[in-house]
């Protein structure tokens, strides 16, 4: 809760105008009585309080903020919820020509990375707010910009800069926005708190926390729903008019809240102080094990995300779209507080006493628990599997519990430790370990990834005219060729990549053949005969038995002896029920390096329907595709759909773009570095003087009294 003891808070209410600014040296919020009389009769000036009025009502000011909190984070959990299936299945759609689609590894580290700067800016939001501007001020500004960045996304595919420029400048504003509100909007709801109401404070703050929950969960279900069959203009605008409506309403209370003058330079004071600088030292110690669960959290949106889409998503009939199964955290955190808190809690407490640390400790475990199932699910579609999405429900269930038990109990620990001039600074520190442990996977998720050819497509128009050339991302070394007679008059352009030995014109080389949009044709490699031959196999067995991909073990015998033109073995590997892939190592005879040819598979069935069932209508993405590929894309969709005479399987050539950590491994190694830091943090829990440390009054006192000792020595 907001602590009410500030020397400001003794007196009665004043309402006070601005300043004239004839007085030399006024106060911001004060009242001075030797300011000019005559602006009294300026009938345009705003006038705020500044101290809670004494009063046993609900503050004015509570339904404004309470309706703000609710409209931002519907605009911000809902443009979360879509973001790594837009960043894989629309960013590339946005341009005008068809290009290449974002992995599964780059989108998650550009989303977690965007994750980690909302949560690192609270730390300067917190400086700003408490030092100079005071809370209502800065959330005002930052909630504009947040709106702006809103804006950003919902242009995206606009004229003006490329998508990906639209797309990281909205980012980049709403976690500006978005940060600057977090430590600042919980606070001020304390603000407007005096002594005769506080009693309806936690009250207050059980509608502050649903408005939260309530937000998130309406967004998380119908936003998905509006980018399937919309599209991102819509899905990223609808936000953007709900955080307009939010900045509004936070502005429409500005004459009823409470507004509480900056601490300024006592604040930095109290931060950089002995005591302060100790406090901070000594929370960090269990909040860098927190960094860890947050790593394993947030993924819930980007990993797990991505493994529904390979699950069996039938809800009760229904099918629901991947985004939307992360509907399940809000719902099990508004069910699954009040069963901690009155059964689960309590039935502990019989046995041993639990203290905040100790509630920490078992939910670290229970973190572990949640991926360690992830992985095992992952397992089972690696092997052909097509799982419910109950099994991913029932990781939710456990990281959720894992969440109340690390993110609720840290809060509440970070407040109990906090001085009590600190306790914006020390919950921003708490935000800024959660944006530690989003850099951590952003950072792991860009070491795995291998360099792609895909990047040559994305550079093709800097490419003019023949005899261009420019190495792209430092590997591959690029040329324009001139057309010939030889090229079919489909063939607008062709680009040569020098293969592994650098050296154009030898075997290893990649030839790329662009139509006159800019779209590719064809990518033409020394592999592709070996690669077909590979594929003609594993497809003659899948038919053979039942429409069904051979296991590992089985594909990789079948094609034994077929080798790519270095000598070496063509490897098998099946993904899920309707995909695997076949690899040459390349020139450099290594796997996983940018010179494996990779000839990817898809297998698109026959959907049985009645013949006099009326077909679906297109969404939004498959009207995108048919528009920027014409009959070809009308084709690709419709065989996705299974509106084909029979089952078929696709293959599509690449070269590079491996990850080096992918799959069931990729799960398994976020559970086994959860399970380290949970034994980890044992003795922490053990050790940490969670008594002494829990009195923020006593740190308060010290810091007080250091600062007066400074004062006195100078």
């Amino acid at each position: 809760m907001q602590n009410h003891n500030a020397p400001w808070e003794q007196s009665t209410v004043r309402v006070c105008s601005k300043p004239d600014q004839s007085v030399k040296s006024p106060l911001i919020n004060g009242c001075e009585s030797t300011l000019n009389t005559s602006r009294e009769s300026r009938m345009a000036e705003e006038k705020y309080i500044t101290v809670p009025p004494e009063t046993d009502k609900m503050p004015p000011g509570i339904p404004y903020i309470v309706g703000n909190e609710a409209a931002e984070r519907f605009s911000y959990y809902g443009m979360r919820a879509i973001l790594v299936v837009f960043l894989t299945e629309y960013l590339h759609l946005m341009s005008d020509k068809l290009l290449p689609a974002m992995s599964n590894a780059e989108a998650t580290a550009h989303y977690h990375t965007f994750v980690s700067t909302v949560y690192i800016f609270p730390i300067l939001g917190a400086l700003i707010s408490d030092a100079i501007t005071g809370k209502y001020k800065l959330i005002l500004w930052v909630s504009v910009i947040y709106c702006l960045g809103h804006g950003a996304l919902a242009l995206v595919g606009s004229p003006g800069m490329s998508p990906t420029n639209y797309m990281w400048l909205g980012l980049i504003l709403i976690a500006i926005g978005s940060g600057g509100i977090k430590p600042c909007v919980s606070a001020h709801v304390g603000d407007q708190f005096g002594k005769k109401n506080e009693h309806l404070m936690s009250k207050v703050y059980q509608w502050f926390y649903f408005s939260i929950n309530f937000g998130s969960t309406i967004s998380t279900f119908m936003v998905p729903w509006l980018l399937e069959w919309y599209g991102p203009h819509v899905a990223f605008g609808i936000p953007g008019v709900l955080m307009a409506i939010a900045t509004l309403m936070f502005w429409m209370g500005r004459k009823v809240f409470v507004h509480i003058p900056p601490a300024r330079t006592k604040l930095l004071d109290d931060l950089f102080s002995k005591t302060g600088l100790w406090t901070l030292a000594k929370i960090s110690a269990v909040f860098v094990f927190a960094s860890v669960f947050w790593a394993l959290f947030d993924q819930t949106s980007s990993t797990w995300v991505l493994q529904a889409e390979n699950m069996n998503r039938n809800v009760f009939g229904f099918e629901v779209l991947k985004e939307q199964i992360q509907i399940a955290n809000p719902v099990l955190v508004m069910l699954m507080i009040p069963l901690f808190q009155f059964v689960i809690y309590p039935t502990i407490n019989k046995v041993f006493r639990l203290t905040q640390l100790r509630k920490f400790s078992i939910g670290l475990f229970l973190a572990t628990a949640s991926f360690a199932l992830s992985a095992i699910v992952e397992q089972w579609i690696e092997k052909g599997g097509y799982p419910s999405i109950s099994w991913q429900i029932l990781a939710y269930v456990l990281i959720t519990a894992s969440e109340i038990m690390v993110s609720i109990t840290g809060l509440e620990f970070s407040y109990a430790q906090a001085p009590k001039s600190m306790k914006s600074i020390v919950m921003s520190l708490w935000l800024a370990f959660v944006a530690l442990g989003n850099v951590v996977t952003a950072q792991v998720n860009e070491f795995i990834q291998i360099p792609s050819i895909n990047e040559v497509l994305k550079e093709s128009k800097s490419f003019k005219t023949a005899g261009d050339e420019k190495d792209v991302v430092q590997v591959w070394k690029t040329k324009r060729e001139p057309l010939t007679g030889e090229h079919s008059d489909a063939v607008a352009k062709i680009l040569r990549v020098a293969g592994h030995d650098g050296e154009y014109g030898t075997k290893d080389d990649f030839v790329l053949k662009f139509g006159k949009f800019e779209n590719l044709l064809q990518l033409v490699t020394s592999e592709d005969e070996q690669l077909d031959k590979a594929k003609a196999v594993i497809d003659e067995e899948f038919f053979e038995i039942n429409k069904t991909l051979p296991p590992v073990e089985v594909g990789q015998e079948l094609i034994t002896g077929i080798k790519d033109t270095y000598g070496e073995q063509i490897t098998y590997e099946l993904l899920t029920r309707n995909r695997y892939r076949l690899l040459s190592s390349g020139a450099d005879k290594k796997l996983q390096t940018p010179w494996d040819v990779t000839l990817n598979c898809v297998v698109n069935r026959v959907d049985r329907k009645d013949a006099t069932e009326k077909p679906e209508k297109y969404t939004w993405k498959e009207k995108r595709i048919i528009e920027l590929s014409g009959e070809e894309g009308r084709k690709e969709v419709e065989a996705k759909r299974g509106n084909i005479p029979r089952t078929e399987i696709a293959g599509s050539v690449t070269v590079g773009g491996a990850v080096t950590l992918e799959g069931s491994d990729y799960h398994w190694f976020w559970a086994q570095l959860m399970f380290v830091t949970a034994v980890l943090f044992i003795p922490v829990a053990y050790l940490y003087p969670e008594k002494k440390a829990l009195s923020a009054d006593d740190i308060s006192d010290e810091i007080a009294s250091e600062s007066q000792e400074e004062g006195t020595s100078n």
